[in-house]
């Protein structure tokens, strides 16, 4: 981009955060509307004042640019507040409450979550906080740089000391956990730059001072942090009164705490219970054994999605499109099987090289190995050909990105729901009745993330203890203790609330679609019709997703039962 327009383009942000900010410090009334043409501008504004100003690559999260945009934030709110959305179709009322929604979820950051000040991994590139450093992304694999990109990647490895030298300012109230997970990952980070540095060395001699400087802006942040971490001492769980606050306001969730730890409870009630059936049932059959060879991983992957595509097809259950990109998907399974597996987890544990495939196999390998059919249906049809249909969703609201996880209980409830509901419709009929298995033994190890998603929230569990009782309760000991599975999910459990504990909610949220369907239509429901109807509601919260479905809003009688005003608990 040429520098003259980036720099008016960056003028042009600040104008419009200033305007935001002068306007809702007036006290001017601000007329009501019903207009739906004024939801879609008070949406684009939103989306407006998310992305914090960028100036040299370096993103402003400093308190002060902070305390703007939620002041930008509550005069959207403000302005939202006075819609009245009587007479309008369904359609157009579900994409109401997903703008409030979202706004929601934007005041949870500033009020409890606030990764700038609390979370030192948030300025890490190997951490889903994935704040600065995510528009100073390095990808190793991108040397040599293409000359037009040189200057871009100087700017940001320019960038990266300043990124770090603002979190020491910044992380103000970190938390002690966020901490300890900082500092886990952060030899990871130190080697991915020096990839970084070897690599320029070889490639752009030029960029070799920049590169050095970002190796060692890192390793100086992880001093600090070690200097620093007897100060971090706050819980990084939100407590249950935020947890509560998050899935009824953002999540659009009608439970609380409690009640979603017993709904866990039962569920895995009944998958260890029925397993343990299987294997009754099974008992004089041979065990499921892993793959020996990569190539026969590979033909067995590429086997199980050529297989779940027609079977989908041939028992009416929902078309899959020509547009899937089946061949696209295969590359990127295979590297993520393999590449993943070998480079990542053998680094893990402290080889620093590739060995012999397959690896150390971490618990969904040992799964997968055995049976690649629930998973790659999961990833393939569950999380493949959702993207598919949201990237052709051309919406302004339904069809955009979604902000602050609201999608993840719809998107992992769906993949999750496909690996036991397609067992039941005979999917694996042909196959060992020990295959069987497979999908309730994983079904079964996402109640226990489940369990500590919930614990580690309510302050029950830090993270090591998180993690400990994953790799306890995992089926078969197929966890690897303290390793990197358990480490990278319950981090992602801290930083995206109710993520795991989403996933059994989603897959449980898909039966009770699915059957108030069945009551509404009886003889007429079809899968086919369902599904249809399913994917083009858009990739939102299971509740509006049923009130598009049904035409009742009966699934957003939660909001009026318990009153979404309730004061956010600081996590000071």
């Amino acid at each position: 981009m040429n520098s003259s327009i980036h720099i008016l383009l960056l003028q042009i942000k600040y104008l419009f955060l200033i305007f935001l900010f002068i306007s809702c410090t007036e006290n001017k009334e601000i007329p009501s509307t019903n207009k739906y043409q004024d939801l879609i501008k008070i949406f684009n504004d939103f989306r407006a004042i998310q992305d914090p100003v960028i100036i040299d690559d370096v993103p402003d999260y400093s308190s002060d640019a902070m305390a703007k945009q939620k002041i930008a934030l509550d005069n959207l709110q403000k302005r939202l507040a006075l819609f009245d959305t009587t007479g309008w179709p369904i359609s157009n009322r579900v994409e109401y409450h997903l703008v409030k929604a979202e706004m929601h979820g934007l005041e949870f950051y500033h009020k409890v979550l606030r990764p700038w000040s609390r979370d030192p991994g948030f300025y890490l590139q190997t951490q889903d906080g994935a704040g600065p450093t995510r528009v100073a992304y390095f990808d190793v694999d991108e040397f040599p740089i293409a000359n037009e990109r040189i200057l871009a990647a100087k700017a940001k490895l320019k960038a990266l000391p300043k990124v770090l030298d603002q979190a020491k300012t910044n992380l103000k109230n970190a938390s002690g956990d966020l901490a300890y997970c900082a500092l886990h990952y952060m030899p990871f980070e130190i080697t991915l730059y020096e990839r970084i540095y070897t690599a320029v060395k070889k490639h752009h001699p030029d960029l070799d001072n920049d590169a050095k400087n970002a190796l060692e802006a890192v390793k100086d942040y992880g001093d600090w942090l070690n200097n620093n971490k007897k100060n971090m001492t706050l819980p990084a769980g939100v407590g249950k009164e935020n947890y509560n606050w998050w899935m009824k306001n953002v999540q659009l969730v009608p439970y609380d705490w409690d009640e979603l730890y017993d709904i866990i409870i039962r569920e895995d009630n009944r998958l260890l219970t029925t397993v343990t059936l299987e294997r009754n049932r099974n008992r004089n059959l041979p065990e499921l054994t892993p793959v020996q060879t990569r190539d026969e991983h590979s033909q067995r992957k590429i086997d199980a999605l050529k297989y779940v595509m027609e079977f989908t097809e041939s028992e009416s259950l929902f078309t899959v499109p020509d547009w899937i990109g089946f061949e696209d998907y295969l590359g990127g399974a295979n590297a993520l099987a393999t590449g993943w597996n070998d480079t990542f987890i053998n680094s893990y544990v402290g080889s620093g090289e590739t060995s012999e495939w397959p690896g150390v196999r971490d618990y969904f390998h040992q799964t997968a190995d055995r049976d690649p059919l629930p998973e790659q249906t999961h990833e393939f049809i569950g999380h493949h050909l959702d993207r598919g249909y949201h990237n052709r969703d051309k919406r302004v609201i339904l069809g955009s990105e979604r902000q602050y996880a609201i999608e993840m209980i719809r998107l992992e409830g769906w993949a999750f729901w496909l690996e036991e509901m397609m067992m039941h419709a005979g999917y694996l009929d042909d196959r060992s009745q020990r295959s069987r298995e497979i999908v309730y033994w994983q079904a079964a190890f996402r109640t226990c993330r489940a369990v500590a998603d919930l614990k580690m929230h309510s302050n029950e569990f830090s993270l090591q203890q998180a993690i400990n009782y994953v790799s306890d309760c995992a089926p078969n000991d197929w966890n690897i203790p303290n390793g990197p599975h358990a480490w990278y999910e319950m981090q992602t459990n801290l930083r995206f609330v109710g993520w795991h504990m989403g996933m059994v909610i989603g897959k449980l949220s898909m039966n009770q679609l699915i059957a108030q369907s069945i009551r509404q239509k009886g003889n007429n429901f079809t899968y086919k019709g369902f599904f249809k109807d399913f994917f083009s509601s858009g990739i939102i919260p299971m509740s509006l997703i049923e009130w598009q479905l049904t035409g009742n809003p009966k699934s957003m009688d939660f909001l009026l039962k318990r009153s979404s005003n309730n004061i956010l608990i600081p996590t000071l």
